[in-house]
C-alpha cells in the first residue's frame, strides 16, 4: 500500500500538472470505485483544481466550490499520467480524469478492487475520513508518545495504526524501527526515554530520507513504480539478505497477508521472534536465538 512518502510523491508530482487545471471529465470503467453518491461525480467536471492534500494514506483533490475527489488506492491501486483522453483499456483500468494537459488514470492490480473514490463537499465531510493519527513529521516527542500510548500495543501495531500515527504502514515501519533497532514486538508502554527519543528520531529521519528520494525520482517524470519492495530499503522486503548494519541474515514474521522484516542481531539482542504458524507447528523446537537457527538450518 503507498505510504506517506509515495503519497508525497504522488502530490508533488500531480500538483505541476493539475493545479489550476479545469477537470475536464471523470470517467470510470468501474462503477465499485465510487463510494459516495452525493454530491453527484458530475458536479466537479469543468471545475478548476485549487489543491491537493495527503489525507492519512489518501489523496484529495480540491476543486472550485469546495468540492473534493478523495482517492485510496488501497494495496494495489495505483496512478499514472497518460496523453490526454487516454483509453481505459484492460481490466486493471478503474477511471481517468481528463485535464487539458493529460488523463491521470488509476489501475489496480488483482481481483480484489479495494481502492476507493469519494466525493465531498466541505471541510467537515473531508475531516470526516481522516482516522486522526498524528502527522509525525509536524509533532513532537512527547505528543509522539502520548498518541503511540494510548494503549499498550506492540511498536510495530502502534506504528500503523492509522489512529494513532498517520501515513505509516507495514513497510516504513519495518525500515522505522531497523533504524531505532527497536524490536517489533516491544511493548509501548514499556519504552524507557531515551527508547522513545530513538524512535522518534528514526521515524522522522526515516520518512523524510524517503520523501526526499522519491520526490527526486519524480523530477525525472511521473512517479509510475510506486511499490513497498524497493532495493535501497534495509530490511523491508529483504528476507535472507543481509542486513546493511551488521550483516546477518534478514529474518520476518508472517502473519495474515503481512510480514514484519528484521535483523535479531541489531533489534532483538540476537532472539529469534516466533512466527505465529512455524512456531505452533515446531512448539518446544522453535529456535531462541540466531545460533539455534542456523543449527536447525544444518539439520
Amino acid at each position: 500500500m503507498p505510504e506517506l512518502p509515495d503519497i508525497a510523491a504522488y502530490i508533488g508530482a500531480l500538483e505541476s500538472r493539475i493545479v489550476g487545471q479545469p477537470l475536464e471529465r471523470v470517467r470510470l470503467a468501474s462503477a465499485f470505485l465510487l463510494r459516495t453518491s452525493q454530491p453527484p461525480l458530475a458536479r466537479v467536471e469543468g471545475r478548476t483544481v485549487r489543491e491537493l492534500r495527503r489525507i492519512g494514506k489518501r489523496i484529495a483533490v480540491g476543486v472550485e466550490g469546495d468540492l473534493w475527489l478523495v482517492l485510496h488506492l488501497m494495496i494495489a491501486g495505483r496512478l499514472h499520467w497518460r496523453a490526454p483522453d487516454a483509453k481505459l483499456a484492460g481490466r486493471q483500468s478503474l477511471a481517468a480524469f481528463d485535464f487539458p494537459n493529460g488523463s491521470l488514470v488509476l489501475t489496480e492490480a488483482g481481483t480484489k478492487h479495494r481502492a476507493s473514490l469519494y466525493v465531498l463537499s466541505g471541510e467537515a465531510s473531508l475531516r470526516s475520513l481522516d482516522p486522526g493519527g498524528i502527522d509525525v513529521l509536524a509533532a513532537d516527542v512527547n505528543s509522539f508518545r502520548d498518541a503511540l500510548t494510548v494503549e499498550n500495543h506492540t511498536l510495530k501495531r502502534a506504528l500503523t495504526d492509522p489512529r494513532l500515527v498517520s501515513g505509516i504502514g507495514n513497510a516504513y515501519s519495518d525500515e522505522i524501527l531497523h533504524a531505532a533497532q527497536l524490536s517489533p514486538i516491544a511493548l509501548t508502554h514499556k519504552l524507557k526515554p531515551k527508547e522513545w527519543q530513538s524512535l522518534f528520531a528514526a521515524t522522522r529521519q526515516t520518512l523524510k530520507l524517503w520523501m526526499d528520494r522519491l520526490r527526486a525520482e519524480a523530477e525525472a517524470g511521473f512517479p509510475e513504480k510506486v511499490t513497498a519492495f524497493r532495493k535501497d530499503m534495509a530490511v523491508h522486503g529483504r528476507y535472507g539478505e543481509p542486513c546493511p548494519r551488521c550483516g546477518d541474515k534478514v529474518l520476518r514474521i508472517r502473519y495474515a497477508d503481512k510480514e514484519t522484516n528484521y535483523c535479531a542481531r541489531c533489534q532483538t539482542g540476537g532472539k529469534v521472534l516466533a512466527d505465529r504458524s512455524l512456531s505452533r507447528l515446531l512448539g518446544s523446537d522453535w529456535p531462541r536465538t540466531l545460533e539455534e537457527l542456523e543449527a536447525l538450518k544444518r539439520r
